[in-house]
C-alpha cells in the first residue's frame, strides 16, 4: 500500500485563527447595565422630546390664529374708511379669502358690530378667547385641531391691535391649521429628533466609556480572580476618580487575599508535614525519654550534669511538635463554660509554666474566692503560654530572678487577667507582629504559635487578648473574658 496519510500536524485545528468580530466587540447580554444605560437614554430622549414638541405646537397654533386675527384686523379696518361701512359681496369675499377667515366681528362698548359676513358653517364653531388662555388650555388646543372633524371651524377672539374696541373675532376653517400644524410637528419632530439622537449617542458614548468600560475591567478581573487567585490579572488604570480607586482597592484586596492563601497552603503543607512525621517524631521523642529515665538512676556526676539539659531539650522537641499541630487543625472546639477558681487555675499554670519561688516567682493580685466563667482546659492553655513568655522574656535578660505578676479586675461585664513581667520589653516592630502565626518575640526555642493560638482561644470565649504595654520596664497582657 502507496497510501500517504497527511501529517499529524495538519489534522489539528489551528490555534492562530483570527478573532472573528463577536470576540473583538461582544454583545452584552439584554439584562446588562449597557442595555439599562441605552434604554434610559432613549426614555430620556423620548422625554425631552416632547417636553420640546409641546410648547412648540402650542406656540405654532396661537402664531397661527394671531397671523389670522391681524389680517382681519387690517380688513376691517378698510371696510369702516368706506361710507357706512358698505361692503358688496364680492370685495368681502376677497377680503374673507386675503385674511383666511369667514367673518370678522369687532365688540366694542358692549356692542357687537358684524362687519364682515360669509355664509354659516355647517358646524357650530369651537370658541377660543385669547385674552383668557392659560397653560393647559393652550397646550390642549392644537392636538384637539390634529384630531379634529375636518368641517370644525373655531371662532377666535383677541384684543385688537390696530384700532379701538374691546375685541375682535374671527371665524376660521380648522383643516388650514390642522395641515400646516401637522407639517410643523413633523418637521419639527425630525428635527428635534435627529438632535436628541446625537445628544443621547455622545452621553451614552461618554457613560460608555467612562463607566460602562471600567466596570467591565473590574468584571473580568474579579472574573479572573475567581477563576484562578494565583494569577495576576490586568493592572489597575492610573484615573484619579471614583472608579480608579475601586480598581486601586479591588487590586489590593485581591494581592492581599492571593498572600492569605499562598500563606494558608504553606501551612497545609506544613500540617500535612507534619502529620506524616508526627507518629515516628513521638516513638523516637518516646525513646529518648525512656533513655533518660534510666540515664536519671545512674551513679556518673557528668551524666546527672548533662541531664537536666536533656530532659529540656527533650521537652522543647515534644512542644514544637504539639504546638505546631494544634495550630495546623481547622478550628478550635468549643469551650466547655463552667465556674473556675481562678487562684487554683493562676497556681496550676505558673507551675507548668516553670515559674518557681526561688527564680522567677509568681505575685498574684486576685481577690479570695475569685471566680471565672471559661473552659478550664483551654483557659489553662492561655495562661500557661503568657506564663511562660514571661518566663523566657526574664531569662533572655540574662536573669535569674523575677517575678510574673497576675491580677484580676472586672469591667462592664468582663473579667480582666493581666499577666506582668519585669523584663526588658518587646521590640516595637516586633510588637505589632506578635499575635501573627510563627512570629516570635521570645527566645530561639519559641515556636512563635503560643499567642496566636491564645488569642484564638480568647476569642471561642467571646473575650480577646492583647498587648497593652511594653517598654524596658516590663511587658503586660490583657486578657478579657466575659463574665
Amino acid at each position: 500500500m502507496n497510501d500517504q496519510s497527511p501529517p499529524q500536524d495538519d489534522l489539528r485545528p489551528s490555534t492562530d485563527r483570527k478573532p472573528g468580530w463577536r470576540e473583538r466587540w461582544p454583545i452584552p447580554a439584554p439584562d446588562g447595565l449597557s442595555w439599562r444605560l441605552l434604554l434610559l437614554t432613549v426614555g430620556f430622549t423620548l422625554a425631552v422630546e416632547a417636553l420640546i414638541i409641546a410648547p412648540s405646537a402650542a406656540s405654532f397654533h396661537e402664531r397661527w390664529l394671531l397671523d389670522r386675527l391681524q389680517s382681519a384686523e387690517l380688513a376691517s379696518v378698510g371696510v369702516e374708511a368706506l361710507p357706512y361701512s358698505a361692503v358688496e359681496d364680492d370685495t368681502a369675499a376677497q377680503l374673507l379669502a386675503i385674511g383666511g377667515v369667514q367673518s370678522v366681528v369687532v365688540g366694542e362698548q358692549g356692542v357687537r358690530r358684524l362687519l364682515l359676513q360669509a355664509p354659516n358653517p355647517p358646524r357650530t364653531p369651537d370658541l377660543i378667547d385669547l385674552r383668557h388662555r392659560n397653560f393647559g388650555a393652550r397646550l390642549i388646543d392644537p392636538w384637539r385641531t390634529l384630531i379634529g372633524h375636518p368641517e370644525r371651524s373655531l371662532r377666535v377672539q383677541a384684543r385688537p391691535r390696530y384700532r379701538s374696541g374691546d375685541f375682535i373675532e374671527i371665524m376660521a376653517p380648522a383643516q388650514p391649521l390642522k395641515l400646516e400644524l401637522r407639517t410643523f410637528l413633523l418637521n419639527s419632530l425630525f428635527v428635534s429628533l435627529l438632535i436628541s439622537a446625537v445628544a443621547g449617542s455622545l452621553l451614552y458614548a461618554g457613560l460608555s466609556y467612562l463607566v460602562l468600560q471600567p466596570l467591565r475591567r473590574v468584571t473580568r478581573s474579579i472574573e479572573h480572580f475567581a477563576t484562578n487567585p494565583e494569577i495576576e490579572g490586568e493592572p489597575p488604570s492610573t484615573r484619579h476618580d471614583e472608579i480608579g480607586r475601586v480598581e486601586r482597592e479591588l487590586a489590593r484586596m485581591q494581592d492581599e487575599v492571593r498572600q492569605s492563601l499562598r500563606s494558608r497552603a504553606r501551612l497545609v503543607a506544613l500540617g500535612q508535614a507534619v502529620a506524616k512525621i508526627n507518629h515516628d517524631l513521638r516513638n523516637m521523642l518516646t525513646s529518648a525519654q525512656i533513655a533518660s529515665e534510666r540515664l536519671a538512676i545512674s551513679p556518673d556526676p557528668q551524666v546527672a550534669k548533662v541531664l537536666p539539659r536533656l530532659e529540656r531539650a527533650l521537652g522543647r522537641a515534644a512542644t514544637l511538635a504539639r504546638n505546631v499541630l494544634e495550630y495546623g487543625r481547622s478550628e478550635e472546639p468549643a469551650p466547655q463554660r463552667s465556674a473556675i477558681a481562678l487562684g487554683a487555675a493562676v497556681a496550676a499554670a505558673a507551675e507548668d509554666a516553670g515559674l518557681e519561688p526561688g527564680g522567677i516567682k509568681l505575685s498574684r493580685g486576685i481577690p479570695a474566692r475569685s471566680m471565672v466563667n471559661a473552659d478550664a482546659d483551654q483557659l489553662h492553655r492561655i495562661l500557661v503560654n503568657l506564663m511562660r513568655n514571661a518566663r523566657q522574656a526574664i531569662e533572655t535578660a540574662e536573669r535569674s530572678k523575677g517575678v510574673v505578676r497576675v491580677t484580676v479586675t472586672r469591667d462592664d461585664g468582663f473579667c480582666i487577667i493581666r499577666v506582668i513581667d519585669d523584663g526588658p520589653g518587646i521590640g516595637s516592630r516586633m510588637a505589632g507582629r506578635l499575635f501573627e502565626p510563627f512570629v516570635s518575640g521570645g527566645g530561639s526555642d519559641g515556636t512563635g504559635l503560643g499567642l496566636t493560638i491564645s488569642r484564638e482561644l480568647a476569642a471561642n470565649h467571646g473575650g480577646d487578648l492583647r498587648l497593652v504595654d511594653t517598654g524596658p520596664n516590663g511587658t503586660t497582657f490583657e486578657l478579657r473574658l466575659p463574665d
